[in-house]
């Protein structure tokens, strides 16, 4: 044996030949313990290998996402960390062994490092290995691993053992290194054991089953933190496919799958429901519980977990600095001291060093740099995910629980605005978000001062009280930076307010665009916008000058620190510090400010979270709705309870004549009712008196009940309490005395129609439906009955269309049948209606009367309770109940109250007559449901281009489907955009992006200069301080340093005031570049929308030109700046100091090369992703903050229905939708900081390592080493920061495309051929019109509208058009305004060509009044006359023809009297008659009336013809005319027909034409 192995051995143990005598005994030879210390090594590896190569050959084959991959073993946690620790410690050994071997003198000896390095390669085996049989559950192979824990526990301690024997052991490091790994091999055994005794696998007769958790049986859960082990916990490595399979197609929502159960909404608000509900106490149940409380109590844990992470990661964020300066001394100390002093120690001839030794070698400590890192950085993102995943969570348990309280909230704290719609919709968007950005940040509360302590400390540790003079000054400014942030947040509230006003009167414009241009008004509205944004620009400006100061004290802090540091030290101590000493400094400043800085953030946000927190407590402490026995909001109720009765008896059908007397009346045949029969009862109100919660009655003394089962109608005047009443029965009112009792003991669902329509944001159908099952059959009929089938034939998708949020906005009427239809459609035993028939004409009314309340209803037998001010349909009403002043007046049968109360039922006959009178007016053919449907068929089929509801950019979509294979999006999607860049930084004007490039460079050099003068200062010292001892002798040196010192000094003091000065400047400049961006593009964008053709108009939706003036210009305004400003400087920042790097040591570009590569995919795959995620957690919070704000507003009709337990499962859904959106996003984040911090650290080691090298080879001094290890560290802390703010720009810089793609639209042509000032004063002074073969177009593209029309208009002739829709009269309105596209022929008015003329001038010269109404918010004089050129007589002259004198006079202010957005305080016809005003006071020769009396009552219309042709004898009218009659007196009537004149002629002449068009209009219009 000997034999055989010597030449092996011979290496192994050194070539000495006592090496291998066993004299002593085997075990005393430590050789040959570390050979036998080798076995279990060897062992594991041997074992190992076969099992994982046959694994992996048949693992490749199964699933990816398999459930049982993520089945943890117990003690999975532990035995990772403990593996760690391990491998540190054999690092440690491994280095240790190694050092020794060097120092020993002669030959290797493999036996002091050998057996460490296979015990490296047998742990890093030993988790793989474990890993693999965990993930296919085969825990039978794992004995392998307890086998080799306990031979590598047996055989380090006979190493230990022998140690302790040797007497002057305890001073070296390899006792303690063995004792250690003695510790962890025991304690792995444990856990070993521990899965035996838990999994009973092996020596028990039943191993135990395993059910893999419940998340993971249901394969839509997609979040897999909670699961993976530790490692890829750490790393985020799961995330990797998602975030690399972005590239290739985006991620959607299915991608991103469910919630684990422990993250959902559901389980957190019960955790914080419990521990709010627990602090009530039954000593004292109305104390009010803290909110603080409860959130500990619910969160605290991870919190705490948090925070222990983020201490490891402080502590040993300081090894940096340690690490630096023991390094550069080290290094320095070297170049001194000659080579083979070596003073040997043997042990059995071997040398062993002490720990100190260890120490002092400077590879070892780059190492442990490194290695201090990576874990300083993982413990980092650890504590951030841990955070966020908390404060996720909490925030999913605040919404759920407003949610609940929103829920139970009394309505009269909504009605009385106790609580408004707007403070829940805060509590919701912006208290709840606070709360959970404090949570995010709160670690830092207590983290930072011990960090900024901490950090103090070692500054006096290494500059002495110097030290305490910098540190002074960065503790001081801390507070002028929280003085800074407040201000910060104040003007932000400034700009908000100034920027909502400039988009309210934005908006105006645009609904009133048509209008604007046909009066040539655009310029006066364009410059009240102007004015509004000035006043906005103003606030930014304060806001831009903030920001910059904020940045300017982050980046000058540490500066002027540094400064006052050495500046101080130089006088007290006579001569500058060491270079270890000043470069352990520097990197400490660096590390100290980024917590000042944060502190004022976080201090900020904990004073925000106070006062949400009150706010908060204050909402859940408010008045709840009264508790009956029925409310049990949990417990969902089921259908089948409201379902009714079947069996009922055939209803008796009652169709009645519309029209009837009311005296020959007879109640229909029906068995009497008994009182004694509560079941025929179906509510029963007795003594009931309601308040709403003020105290005053608002119901007094109601004894009242509702026949089953019958149609009960409730009537009175307005105010009397009838909603009130219907209210006080579903339990919203607060019931003073008395009390409803419903006919089973708790009531069911009500199908419940409040007064003012409530929709949700959802199709037509699923607010019919409202969660019921869907029913053919059934949904037509209810349909039908409230005459919705022609609405939503005219809506784009049909009842598939989405309301709302996507600007379809329905009118009243129509809005109001849709309610009406949800209540019928429900199949509940009751249905409240309250005052269906408001917002219908007469012809709707009858047949909803008819078809859905006594046909669809009555003959369901089901219970109707109608409130109505509609008293001709009393006839219907099995049972009345008249309502006065909060009491019943009367309650009975019509028969009933025709024989005992004579007078009320007179007083009702006078009040139906005269409703009687009313339909006689109203029976007129164009009623105002057709004047609805009108308008909504005009919003969609203006468009009719692009069928588009969505906002989605045109572009975009356009660029997706040309190339819809995978490299060409790939590229597109990972491109970052640099024209548009280019473009914003153009528009803020090429000064300024020269002086921003230009400062910004230079300050980074400076700074640069400012760390490289302090190395060559301090080196120099150095230098001299140890060669200059035989050089100068008698005290000559030190006055020689002293000069050399003080001029360091200055040029040192001038640089930093540079450095200081420029940090300023840049600042500033690229603050103010952004704005002078912002300025131009909303000034351009502006005037090319308000400018463009009114075609532009036709086919954009207005959202989309609304979001490029809110949100848009929002993120141009406030947002992109600061990134930009983040971006460039974190990125020279970086830069610099790889640049530093490379010219200290050129062999570092080495190592760069693939840190380059590895960090170009990591930004390119990540900003992808991250674009995506963010805009998934965009466009999923919308919704929910939509359900909130709904919910607010149905709150009565969702409790009627009892829907509350559908209603919370919604909520939940869309929470939890919206943070695993947010949770990806964050994780997404973690994923890119942890590689880029691990590419951070290689850079570090790579530096040390170049550095350490180079220094061997002697190339350069040792004060550089400092300078470049100062400058990795720095970059470490800046690579996220380039890439976040990188993908933060490019979705930024989106919005400057959406802009930017607006603003190629052409303009109209306003200049013409002619001058302005060759057009005479008084033109058009006679109103002469010739038309010789006009072709019109909308659009180049599109057919022509009008197709060689010829016509000729004497003056002052009253001129009639007509056709069917889509005939072309309004274009040809349109056309005298040259609004269209003329493209031959012409329009010659009083000899002049129209299309040569300006614009301006042709559209100020005539007058015209449109469809639809279109009133600006201001005064009534603002809206006749914005351009102020008239005088108070000829408006109110004006107002006199159109009939409005009157009721202006007794408006407050007369013609000051405010008109609100829209004119919504005035009525449709009200506002059509300003119109007609508006045109009147321009005295203008033309006039032309498109289809401008279409909403205004006969009687109204009638004067109104007659004013216009008395006022207008001498002005030519040119009527477009809607109802026929209406032009029958014109002196001209024109018959259109798809684009041609039919008919042009006397309306006389043409009515002789039996079979003529016109004839046959005015017949079908008769």
């Amino acid at each position: 044996m000997e034999q055989l192995d010597g030449g092996r051995a011979l290496s192994f143990c050194g070539n000495n030949s006592t090496a291998y005598s066993v004299k002593n005994g085997v075990l005393n030879n430590p050789c040959f313990v570390d050979a036998l210390n080798l076995v279990p090594h060897v062992f594991l590896l041997f074992i190992t290998f076969p099992i994982l190569f046959i694994g992996w050959g048949s693992q490749s084959s199964k699933v990816q996402i398999h459930h049982n991959t993520w089945l943890h073993f117990p003690g999975h946690n532990m035995r990772w960390i403990l593996t760690f620790l391990l491998l540190l410690v054999h690092v440690c050994e491994f280095s240790e062994g190694i050092v020794c071997n060097i120092r020993v003198m002669g030959t290797n000896h493999l036996h002091l490092f050998m057996p460490a390095f296979m015990g490296f390669v047998a742990a890093t085996t030993s988790v793989v290995y474990y890993h693999n049989i965990e993930t296919s559950n085969f825990p039978k192979l794992l004995l392998v691993l307890f086998i080799y824990w306990v031979l590598a526990f047996i055989t380090k301690s006979i190493k230990l053992w022998k140690f302790a024997e040797d007497k002057g052991a305890a001073q070296y490091l390899r006792l303690y290194i063995t004792a250690l790994l003695v510790i962890l091999y025991g304690l792995l055994m444990a856990v070993e054991i521990n899965v035996i005794r838990v999994r009973k696998y092996v020596f028990f007769a039943n191993p135990q089953k395993v059910k893999p958790p419940e998340d993971l049986q249901d394969l839509g859960v997609r979040f897999l933190q909670p699961f993976v082990n530790l490692l890829s916990k750490a790393t985020y490595w799961w995330m990797n496919p998602l975030i690399i399979g972005a590239h290739k197609r985006p991620i959607e929502l299915k991608k991103i799958g469910k919630l684990p159960i422990a993250m959902r909404a559901l389980t957190n608000y019960l955790r914080l429901k419990d521990a709010y509900e627990d602090q009530r106490t039954p000593e004292d149940p109305d104390r009010s519980p803290s909110i603080w409380r409860s959130m500990y109590r619910a969160f605290g844990r991870p919190i705490l977990l948090s925070s222990t992470f983020r201490y490891l990661a402080d502590l040993l964020g300081f090894a940096g600095p340690l690490c630096i300066s023991r390094i550069v001394e080290q290094l320095n100390s070297e170049k001194d001291v000659p080579e083979g002093n070596n003073t040997t120690v043997t042990y059995f001839e071997n040398y062993h060093m002490s720990s100190h030794e260890l120490l002092q070698n400077s590879s070892i400590l780059a190492v442990l740099l490194f290695l201090a890192l990576i874990l300083q950085r993982t413990f980092l993102q650890a504590s951030y995910y841990v955070t966020i995943e908390t404060g996720i969570n909490m925030r999913g348990a605040l919404l759920a629980m407003i949610y609940n309280k929103i829920l139970r909230l009394s309505t009269s704290n909504m009605s009385m605005g106790e609580m408004t719609l707007g403070q829940i919709n805060n509590l919701v968007a912006i208290e709840t978000n606070q709360l959970m950005w404090f949570l995010f940040l709160c670690p830092n509360l207590w983290a930072m001062p011990v960090q900024i302590v901490m950090g103090i400390i070692l500054l006096r540790h290494f500059m002495g009280s110097s030290a305490l003079v910098g540190a002074a000054v960065i503790v001081l400014l801390a507070p002028v930076q929280y003085l800074i942030a407040t201000k910060l947040a104040d003007t932000q509230k400034i700009t908000l307010e100034h920027s909502t006003d400039r988009v309210k009167k934005t908006t105006e414009i645009l609904k009133g665009i048509k209008l604007l241009k046909l009066y040539a008004w655009e310029n006066i509205f364009c410059d009240s916008v102007e004015e509004t944004r000035g006043k906005e620009l103003t606030s930014l400006r304060t806001f831009a000058f903030y920001t910059s100061m904020s940045i300017f004290m982050n980046a000058a802090i540490p500066i002027a620190a540094v400064l006052a540091t050495f500046v101080t030290y130089h006088i007290l101590n006579e001569e500058g510090p060491s270079p270890s000493q000043a470069f352990a400094a520097l990197s400490l400043f660096h590390i100290l400010v980024t917590p000042l800085f944060l502190l004022s953030t976080v201090v900020r946000f904990a004073v925000k979270a106070l006062v949400s927190v009150q706010k908060l407590g204050e909402f859940l402490q408010s008045d709840e709705i009264g508790d009956d026995s029925w409310r049990n909001g949990d417990i969902s109720v089921s259908f089948e309870a409201g379902k009714k009765p079947m069996g009922m008896t055939k209803a008796i059908n009652r169709k009645q004549p519309m029209r009837y007397q009311m005296d020959n009346y007879e109640q229909p045949t029906r068995r009497q009712m008994r009182p004694s029969e509560t079941e025929d009862v179906a509510v029963k109100v007795t003594g009931g008196s309601f308040t709403w919660g003020n105290n005053l009655l608002t119901l007094s003394d109601i004894n009242i009940r509702i026949p089953t089962g019958q149609l009960t109608m409730i009537v009175g005047q307005v105010g009397c309490g009838k909603s009130s009443l219907l209210l006080a029965m579903l339990g919203e009112m607060q019931a003073i005395e008395g009390g409803v009792y419903w006919s089973n003991k708790n009531r069911n669902s009500v199908a419940y129609a409040a007064q003012k329509s409530w929709l949700l944001n959802a199709t037509v159908e699923e607010n019919i439906t409202f969660g019921s099952p869907f029913n053919k059959q059934r949904y037509k009929a209810v349909i039908d009955a409230c005459s919705l089938q022609p609405d939503i034939d005219l809506l784009p998708f049909g009842d598939q269309t989405e309301i709302g949020e996507r600007g379809i906005n329905l009118s009243g009427g129509q809005r109001q049948r849709i309610c009406v239809a949800r209540a019928l459609y429900q199949n509940t035993n009751i249905v409240f209606l309250d005052d269906p028939f408001s917002a219908l004409d007469i012809h709707l009314s009858d047949h909803l009367m008819q078809e859905g309340i006594l046909k669809f209803l009555q003959d369901d037998k089901r219970t109707v309770v109608l409130v109505t001010h509609k008293l001709q349909y009393l006839i219907h009403a099995d049972w009345i109940i008249a309502m006065k002043d909060g009491t019943v007046l009367r309650e009975g049968t019509l028969k009933d109250i025709q024989t005992h109360d004579i007078e009320l039922y007179d007083h009702w006959k006078t009040l139906m007559n005269r409703q009687d009178q009313g339909l006689e007016k109203d029976i007129q053919q164009d009623s105002q449901t057709t004047l609805e449907r009108k308008t909504l068929r005009r919003a969609f089929y203006s468009r009719e281009a692009k069928n588009q509801i969505d906002d989605e950019d045109e572009e975009e979509e356009a660029e997706e489907e040309d190339d819809d294979n995978f490299s060409t999006t790939t590229n597109r999607r990972s491109k970052i955009p640099w024209k548009v860049c280019w473009c914003y930084l153009s528009s803020g004007g090429f000064f300024m992006v020269f002086l921003m490039i230009f400062s910004k460079l230079l300050k980074h050099s400076v700074i640069v200069a400012i760390d490289y003068w302090l190395a060559n200062w301090t080196s120099k010292i150095n230098n001299s301080a140890e060669t200059g001892t035989d050089m100068y002798i008698n005290g000559t040196r030190p006055t020689n340093t002293a000069v050399q010192d003080s001029y360091y000094l200055l040029v040192f003091i001038i640089l930093c005031a540079a450095g200081i000065t420029l940090c300023l400047i840049t600042s500033l400049t690229v603050e103010f570049l952004g704005l002078s961006a912002a300025t131009n593009l909303h000034h351009n964008l502006l005037n090319k929308i308000i400018h463009a053709p009114i075609r532009f108009f036709d086919i954009t939706p207005l959202g989309q030109i609304l979001n490029r003036f809110s949100a848009d210009t929002n993120i141009i305004d406030q947002h992109i700046p600061s990134t930009l400003e983040s971006l460039t400087r974190s990125t020279l920042l970086c830069l610099s100091g790889i640049g530093v790097i490379a010219s200290i040591t050129p062999i570092f570009l080495v190592a760069l090369v693939p840190l380059a590569v590895a960090f170009y995919f990591i930004q390119k795959y990540f900003r992808v992703a991250s674009k995506d995620l963010q805009d998934l957690d965009d466009s999923t919070q919308l919704p929910l903050l939509c359900h909130f704000s709904e919910t607010a507003e149905g709150l009565t009709t969702i409790r009627a229905f009892r829907h509350e337990a559908r209603f919370k499962q919604r909520m939940l859904e869309l929470t939890d939708t919206n943070n695993t959106a947010y949770l990806f996003l964050s994780a997404a984040n973690r994923w890119l900081e942890v590689r880029t911090d691990y590419l951070g650290a290689v850079i570090v080691l790579a530096a040390a390592a170049a550095s350490i090298w180079s220094f061997h080879y002697g190339l350069h001094p040792g004060g550089l080493v400092g300078l470049g290890l100062t400058y990795a560290l720095t970059v470490t802390n800046y690579l996220n920061w380039v890439v976040r703010n990188l993908a933060d720009l490019e979705v930024q810089m989106a919005a400057v495309k959406k802009v930017n793609s607006f603003l190629s639209t052409e303009s109209e042509n306003y200049e013409g051929s002619m001058d302005a000032s060759q057009v005479p004063e008084n033109w058009p002074q006679d109103g002469e019109i010739k038309i010789q073969g006009l072709c019109v177009r909308y659009d180049p593209m599109l057919k022509p509208v009008l197709k060689h029309v010829n016509a000729y208009i004497k003056p002052g002739q009253k001129v009639g058009i007509c056709g069917r829709t889509g005939s072309g009269k309004s274009s040809l309105s349109l056309a005298f305004f040259n609004m269209v596209d003329i493209f031959e022929g012409k329009i010659i008015i009083d000899g002049i060509d129209i299309c040569k003329l300006p614009l301006q001038t042709l559209r100020s010269r005539l007058s015209i009044i449109l469809q639809d109404p279109v009133l600006f918010s201001g005064s009534i004089r603002f809206n006749l006359d914005p351009e102020k050129m008239c005088t108070d007589d000829r408006l109110w002259e004006a107002l006199e023809i159109a009939q409005l004198k009157n009721m202006v006079k007794a408006l407050p202010g007369g013609l000051d009297a405010v008109v609100t957005e829209g004119g919504e305080n005035f009525s449709v016809g009200q506002r059509q008659l300003f119109c007609l005003a508006r045109a009147f006071v321009r005295k203008s020769s033309i006039f032309i009336m498109d289809e401008a009396t279409a909403s205004i009552d006969m009687a109204t219309e009638n004067i109104l013809q007659k004013v216009v042709m008395t006022a207008f004898a001498d002005r030519t009218v040119v009527t477009i005319a809607h109802r026929v009659h209406t032009i029958l007196t014109a002196d001209l009537v024109i018959v259109m027909k798809r684009g041609n004149i039919m008919e042009y002629d006397k309306p006389e002449t043409l009515l002789e034409q039996e079979d003529g068009m016109f004839a046959s209009f005015v017949k079908a219009d008769m």
